[in-house]
């Protein structure tokens, strides 16, 4: 199965909360941390609500 990279490039202070959550729920602690996450569609979905402040790549 497939993996993608995912950081988080903007801050999520000021953000709605619920975004918030989902940034924390990905894994994302900090600004420019990189996680691992399987590819399937619950995390595409999570990405897709906050696409404006993470960056995705394919590994």
């Amino acid at each position: 199965m497939a993996k993608l990279k995912i950081t988080l490039v903007k801050s999520p202070i000021g953000s709605i909360p619920k975004h918030r959550k989902t940034v924390e729920a990905l894994g994302l602690r900090k600004l420019n941390k990189t996680v691992e996450m399987p590819d399937n569609p619950a995390v595409r979905g999570m990405i897709d609500q906050v696409r404006h402040m993470v960056k995705v790549e394919e590994v």
